[in-house]
């Protein structure tokens, strides 16, 4: 079992930076890929980036390359997700998921999910 925390949303203004975070439980954590998905309210939950258990390999989605970071440190089960050029499009809910899966950008194979943190852009 693996449990999740996110924190770090918030809102800013365009153009400015959030990082958000996701502390983890469980000693399996290091083991696997974590990804950070977001959410718009009535809309399917879209991949933002992902990071390989070793840290080595990183993907992101291309509306974020370049603007955002996803990082990890096993020794202290923390993964965090750097964000900066903030655009009011990437307002959403962000949840960060964990598990044995081979699709890093498919939410469906994301067992563990953490509870989610707003993260608001004003224009």
């Amino acid at each position: 079992q693996v449990q999740l925390v996110e924190s770090g949303g918030g809102l800013v203004q365009a153009g400015g930076s959030l990082r958000l975070s996701c502390a983890a439980s469980g000693r399996t954590f290091s083991t696997y890929v974590v990804g950070w998905f977001r959410q718009v309210a009535g809309k399917e939950r879209e991949f933002a980036a992902a990071i390989s258990w070793s840290g080595d390999r990183t993907y992101y989605t291309e509306s974020v390359k370049g603007r955002f970071t996803i990082s990890r440190d096993n020794a202290k089960n923390m993964v965090h997700l750097q964000m900066n050029s903030l655009k009011p499009e990437d307002t959403a809910v962000y949840y960060c998921a964990t598990g044995a899966t081979s699709t890093y950008n498919n939410w469906k194979g994301y067992v563990y999910w953490g509870q989610g943190t707003q993260v608001t852009v004003s224009s």
